[in-house]
């Protein structure tokens, strides 16, 4: 394996649980509606302010936009705490001579909040937002951008993610796929395509790695 490539959320860093604040009191304050995180799930795809402009009712897109960014970035600190786990995967990974990557539907700016906050972006070799495509997930053009600016082949790497629409586009770019469970949360449980390999601990990712060396 030369490149592992990874969503963020619910992947690499447990931040649903801001997402989904941001988002619930976005609808609260400016359509006079509280969604369950079920609900807003069902919008996950496009980047924040897109995702706003497509479900929003209310005209105040700009304010609604701003405040979802408020409310991330105050709130950070208090909902999204650093993973040790997480980061000795990442390192030893980056020991082994793997190229890594990140593939997220986040917008550049949430995105970057959050690698500052977890100091994550020592990491990786290459960082593709929603911001940078003009598809969103499952579409492969995310992870076809990244294994672009990698040099390497799809048969050479995998896609890990912990959605249905990330297992469906690493299939879609013809790279191994990974469906993760190790974060206390994720998106999916069941996949409309069948991913290569299930992790519910991130050692499962060694033991896959020495399996297919």
């Amino acid at each position: 394996m030369k490149a592992i490539v990874f969503d963020f959320d619910g992947t690499i860093a447990n931040t649903l649980p801001i997402n989904f604040h941001g988002f619930h009191e976005v609808f609260k304050k400016y359509d006079g509606k509280d969604l369950s995180d079920e609900e807003i799930k069902e919008m996950f795809g496009p980047p924040e302010h897109e995702l706003i402009e497509k479900n929003l009712e209310s005209d105040q897109l700009d304010q609604a936009v701003a405040l979802y960014y408020k409310e991330y970035e105050e709130n950070h600190d208090k909902l999204v705490q650093k993973n040790e786990e997480i980061n000795r995967m990442l390192s030893e990974l980056k020991e082994r001579g793997i190229k890594l990557g990140i593939v997220t539907g986040k917008s550049r700016k949430s995105f970057e909040m959050s690698l500052d906050k977890l100091d994550l972006k020592q990491y990786f070799d290459v960082l593709i937002t929603g911001d940078d495509v003009t598809e969103d997930k499952p579409d492969p053009e995310g992870v076809e951008k990244a294994l672009s600016k990698l040099g390497v082949r799809p048969e050479d790497a995998m896609y890990i993610g912990d959605s249905d629409a990330d297992v469906e586009a690493g299939a879609r770019a013809h790279t191994k796929t990974a469906a993760v469970k190790w974060l206390p949360e994720y998106q999916s449980s069941e996949y409309s395509t069948e991913p290569n390999v299930i992790f519910e601990q991130t050692d499962e990712l060694f033991v896959y790695l020495k399996r297919n060396e």
